[in-house]
């Protein structure tokens, strides 16, 4: 039961370090080579609403299509026609990561989307299917631009560089054949937040947080200049057709009208209270729609600033917006917020525009929203804000925007029960149980929906009893259970080389005569995870490897991905069944001070950090209760001696009976485990010490 160590022996662990933290902008991110794993605990095979706030937007006119990208990874289809009663047309999912930014390109047939997994992807936009990713770039990637008369885009993020693509080579990509040698442009001292391109491509623009526009030629990738004035990051860039003249808002407050030619800010537009997030103009470039920090949102003349509408009040800050232009002037504006839900404003009547008073270039005069109501709604879901892991380290509560509480099993990557509205600490009292059970995942809610990690260091540090997790086996045994190893089996099952034990020389001879096949059982034996879970293999920094749902591994092409992909310390887990070795804890036995007993030589015991403290006081009944009782008087005459299972359950009861375990001078329940007395009530640094009495009679 326990293993005797040397006092002085050590145990060092080496840990694969992750860099998450961003560094300043003077250098460039170093990302780790550790390969991670990362799964979506998913509620529905199709996700159809908006998750979390909404980044971009893109219009088709030509198909009534509205496609939408966000904070929970997933691009939606949505039909903007009004007589629609449901709107969602699909989901294209495949990034890992927020999409930042979203163009259509090839009129409405590509559509290119930018996204914090560090990718660029290429989508076929009528059928909603990725056809290929593009990993040039280091880091998050923020904002892209497109001209539509060279079917050129670029995109920008926080490594500073911008890259250029040609669309008509990116659309002839494959999936497996998606190398592409790019033009690029540099220069940036910072990262960069926005981009914009004119039509005919003659000029490219970028706005960072180094406060300042950069200006380059797209064809020859020569800069051409800098431009100073906003006092804050630059966070949306407008370009007119010629490239003559350029729109910026910034978090500064400001929206402000650049001169090319003359290389220098012509108007200074203080239209918002806070930052200005977003900016559309019409074709004409004479009006402004901008929407910010402040959620309200304005259409501003550009060649008198004192004539302005307030179009509408959003209820959330603004972060993207996309003028209908399937009429000139346009009559409506998608807006886009740090909400899921997405509002069509109209823009009917704004044209008769009215001077709003002497506003002195400031908007201190309240003014009246021309629309109180928008006129249509993609309505979306809630997301998760607040988790907490119990303390079985298998269920999580979870907390979301409309205050609904919901209850998890990381284990079976799957929703255990809505619980509705009520308080969230009181449920979490409730479900409160004296166990410890290691850390072996962590949780992320950056996309609004809970994000499991699996990293080597810790993956395996969790074992229980099949019986506490609530698992019967066939013999009727309770053998213990890695809840890690049992996951990522559950994860692979479909991977056809989990299934084939590795052959001996007989096995094989066998095989060959084809008197059996040597196969084993898919996934764990004890549970499944639902077939549509979305499993991502990635480096600690955050960049992804490979992206796909548990039930496409069995498929030819993403089998051979995973085959590329999968780590070593996951195949020696789900394809070689080579289970990791149990935790081992290490602790003193001493008899209490109140027994009267001398105390014994500190010899340093080792046993499993799952083993329960009756088994302790099982030992200290029979190695050193009896056997001091045997030496005072005598060994029993009877020789009839019961058997082996009657003598171990008498000495489990009568243990029980007359021994007390105690730690810190409190009185341990003798089924919890080692671990769990160490963490509650062992809160010490150091080895765990034990103390035993007998009970008085």
């Amino acid at each position: 039961m326990f293993q005797q160590q040397c006092q002085h022996q050590c145990l060092y662990v080496i840990i694969g370090i992750q860099d998450n933290v961003k560094d300043s902008p003077e250098t460039t991110p170093i990302y780790l080579h550790y390969i991670v794993i990362w799964f979506k605990v998913d509620s529905y095979p199709v996700e159809k609403y908006n998750r979390n706030g909404v980044n971009a937007l893109q219009l088709d006119p030509a198909l009534n299509r509205l496609f939408t990208a966000g904070r929970d990874s997933i691009i939606r289809i949505w039909s903007v026609n009004q007589h629609k009663q449901d709107p969602y047309i699909a989901s294209m999912e495949h990034h890992t990561d927020w999409v930042n930014d979203i163009v259509l390109c090839c009129n409405g047939k590509t559509l290119i989307s930018a996204s914090s997994d560090t990718t660029v992807k290429v989508w076929n936009a009528h059928k909603g299917f990725c056809m290929s990713t593009l990993r040039t770039h280091k880091d998050y990637v923020k904002a892209l631009a497109y001209a539509k008369d060279k079917e050129l885009v670029a995109s920008a993020g926080l490594d500073r560089q911008i890259f250029l693509w040609d669309v008509n080579t990116l659309t002839a990509l494959t999936a497996s054949n998606n190398t592409v040698t790019t033009s690029s442009l540099s220069g940036n001292k910072d990262s960069i937040y926005s981009l914009a391109m004119n039509q005919m491509g003659t000029v490219i623009v970028s706005g960072s947080t180094e406060k300042v526009l950069r200006v380059w030629d797209p064809r020859t990738c020569a800069k051409l200049m800098k431009l100073k004035g906003h006092t804050d990051n630059v966070k949306s860039l407008l370009l007119n057709r010629d490239g003559t003249q350029c729109l910026s808002g910034s978090s500064d407050g400001t929206i402000r009208l650049w001169s090319l030619g003359q290389q220098r800010c012509i108007a200074t537009y203080r239209v918002h209270d806070e930052g200005v997030w977003a900016l559309q103009v019409n074709e004409a470039f004479t009006h402004v729609y901008s929407g910010g920090r402040d959620r309200k949102i304005y259409c501003t003349d550009l060649r008198n600033p004192d004539l302005r509408v307030l179009i509408c009040e959003e209820k959330a800050p603004v972060l993207k917006m996309e003028l209908d232009r399937s009429a000139d002037p346009p009559t409506a504006l998608w807006v886009s917020t740090t909400k899921s839900t997405v509002n069509k404003w109209s823009l009917k009547g704004i044209h008769n525009f009215r001077a709003s008073g002497d506003y002195d270039n400031d908007c201190t005069a309240p003014l009246t929203p021309l629309c109180t109501q928008p006129e249509q709604v993609v309505t979306g879901g809630a997301s998760i804000i607040q988790c907490h892991i119990l303390n079985d380290k298998r269920h999580i509560l979870t907390k979301d925007t409309n205050n609904n509480i919901a209850y998890w099993d990381v284990l079976k990557a799957c929703k255990g029960e809505d619980l509705g509205k009520m308080e969230f600490d009181e449920e979490i009292k409730k479900r409160f149980k004296m166990v410890y059970v290691p850390n072996w995942f962590s949780v992320d809610l950056k996309t609004g929906m809970l994000t499991i990690t699996l990293d080597e260091s810790d993956c395996f540090a969790a074992w229980v009893s099949a019986k506490d997790a609530g698992f019967s086996s066939p013999d009727g045994s309770d053998p213990k259970l890695n809840l890690g190893g049992l996951l990522l089996q559950a994860l692979l099952e479909y991977w056809p080389r989990t299934h084939i034990n590795p052959m001996d020389e007989e096995t094989e001879m066998n095989h060959m005569n084809g008197e059996h096949e040597s196969r084993i059982q898919k996934g764990n034996g004890y549970f499944h995870v639902p077939p549509h879970t979305p499993v991502i293999f990635g480096e600690a920094g955050g960049r992804t490897l490979f992206r796909l749902l548990c039930r496409d591994s069995g498929g030819e092409t993403e089998s051979m991905l995973l085959n590329e992909t999968v780590p070593q310390w996951v195949i020696d887990i789900t394809v070689d069944k080579n289970m990791p070795k149990f935790n081992k804890i290490p602790f003193y036995l001493q008899p209490h001070s109140s027994s009267g007993a001398k105390t014994l030589k500190k010899d340093r015991l080792s046993a499993s950090d799952m083993l329960q403290v009756r088994k302790v006081m099982e030992h200290v009944y029979e190695k050193i209760i009896n056997l001091d009782n045997e030496s005072q008087t005598g060994a029993s005459a009877n020789n009839d001696k019961p058997s082996e299972q009657k003598e171990e359950e008498d000495v489990a009861v009568l243990a029980e009976e007359k021994i007390e375990l105690l730690c810190q001078d409190q009185v341990l329940d003798p089924n919890m485990d080692l671990r769990t007395v160490k963490h509650f009530i062992w809160k010490s640094g150091g080895d765990l010490t034990l103390h035993y009495r007998q009970k008085s009679t």
